[in-house]
């Protein structure tokens, strides 16, 4: 029996999908709404459907727009490669590239970049009013594409190293149920994924790289995961943001260096991150803003290094080392347990005469940092070395690199004067930890000869 719920791309009446996959897609949708017209039959009666998009190159120049539940958008590959390897290499070398642009199943987003508002500049925009709300929508293996990025007119960047275009993947605007993005590939957008007032969300096993912002989880939500995936930001903006969500995991991702910050909480309780590893060239590259509270981060690792690669060195994400590698503000909040390294070179800290900080409670109540593993080193032989022109080798040689390491002052723990009746137990010594203990208990790490 023929099926009337699954949809080829390549095999719609309407539009091309080539030329503009948007328009295509769109007319799929508006016809599972004129069968599915009714919401029960024989105890069902709105199944949704399944969209497949065969690999190839789909431009996109209408957005697409998702108001029923129950859609499964999917392909046969995430088709990531790395757009800004690409971009920084001379032109009269892309002959001689394997390949030179995204595939697999791959939309190329060609909106345009005057958008009255954000959502404008969105490949997928979902939004739905009323009861129940949206539910089971899920984005599976293809490739979102943004292109190029433009000139944001300070001159500081290559026009394709800005990470600014006003594109975004995928834009989710009202409160929605059990959606599911996996095994997807996001690149060269300035925002991969925008997800508003998100339940019982899934964001797993995905690429999403070279993005300015990656994963962002707005105004508010609950009992949601970010899981196995491969993430990487811009200088400008969040790996992964969450605002004022309750039961948050983050489990098992690998992100990249380059965001202003790894994670970024805000107003965010009662949530886990846990066994990540973390990269990044700057500090702040793990901060819980605006009163967090009851969170747990075990069992991470955390690096923070110099940026190895010439095109970028001239950017930062603004803040001092006195920041904190791991900034806290709020309560009750749980640090155990990480290894946290710190190797830069010296003429990189800022400013030249700061102490960096590691962890650093800047307000707050009841927080317990404990049996925290830091190592800050310096390296000296490559302390006066150049940054490289070639990104992949540059940073694999910087991550392996164990010649004349020098142990760095750093300060590993302090507990700023707004902060009291925190617990630090065994996460630096006597030397390496600043605090009022008259306000604050410490147990500090054996040190040699004590």
């Amino acid at each position: 029996m023929k099926c009337n719920n699954y949809y080829d791309v390549t095999k719609w009446e309407t539009g091309n999908p080539y030329e503009d996959i948007g328009e295509v897609i769109n007319s799929m949708i508006a016809d599972i709404k004129s069968r599915q017209t009714d919401s029960d039959v024989k105890e069902g009666g709105k199944p949704g459907a399944v969209i497949y998009i065969p690999p190839g190159d789909y431009h996109l120049h209408t957005q697409v727009v998702i108001d029923i539940s129950y859609l499964k958008i999917m392909g046969s590959g995430h088709g990531f490669v790395s757009s800004s390897i690409r971009y920084n290499l001379p032109q009269d070398e892309w002959k001689d590239l394997h390949e030179v642009w995204p595939g697999g199943s791959r939309i190329l987003v060609e909106l345009s970049g005057n958008h009255a508002s954000e959502k404008d500049g969105a490949a997928f925009y979902v939004e739905r009013d009323g009861n129940p709300r949206i539910s089971s929508v899920e984005f599976e293996n293809f490739c979102i594409d943004g292109l190029h990025f433009e000139d944001d007119g300070t001159k500081k960047n290559d026009p394709e190293n800005t990470y600014i275009n006003g594109k975004t993947g995928i834009y989710i605007a009202s409160a929605q149920d059990s959606f599911r993005i996996t095994g997807m590939g996001f690149v060269y957008l300035e925002h991969g994924v925008v997800i508003y007032h998100a339940d019982a969300l899934s964001i797993h096993d995905n690429f999403i790289a070279e993005c300015g912002n990656c994963i962002e989880l707005r105004g508010w939500g609950q009992a949601s995961k970010i899981t196995d995936n491969l993430i990487g930001a811009g200088y400008n903006g969040y790996s992964i943001l969450a605002q004022s969500f309750g039961g948050l995991l983050i489990s098992n991702n690998n992100v990249f260096p380059r965001g202003k910050s790894s994670v970024c909480f805000q107003n965010v309780a009662k949530s886990i991150i846990s066994n990540n590893r973390f990269h990044s060239f700057y500090p702040g590259m793990l901060s819980l803003e605006d009163n967090c509270s009851e969170n747990m981060i075990s069992s991470n690792h955390f690096l923070r290094d110099n940026e190895p690669w010439k095109p970028m060195l001239d950017n930062d994400n603004g803040l001092d080392d006195s920041y904190g590698l791991l900034y806290i503000n709020g309560n009750n909040n749980s640090i155990v347990a990480n290894h946290i390294s710190e190797m830069i070179q010296r003429r990189y800290i800022k400013p030249l005469d700061a102490m960096p900080v590691i962890i650093r409670i800047a307000s707050g109540r009841g927080n317990y940092i404990s049996n925290n593993h830091i190592v800050a080193t310096c390296d000296i032989e490559n302390e006066l070395q150049d940054a490289s022109d070639s990104c992949y080798s540059a940073q694999v040689d910087a991550l392996t690199s164990l010649n004349n390491i020098r142990e760095m002052s750093v300060v590993y723990v302090l507990v700023e004067q707004e902060a009291t009746n925190n617990t630090i137990l065994d996460s630096g010594n006597e030397k390496q930890v600043i605090l009022d203990r008259t306000v604050n208990v410490f147990r500090p790490t054996p040190a040699l000869g004590d």
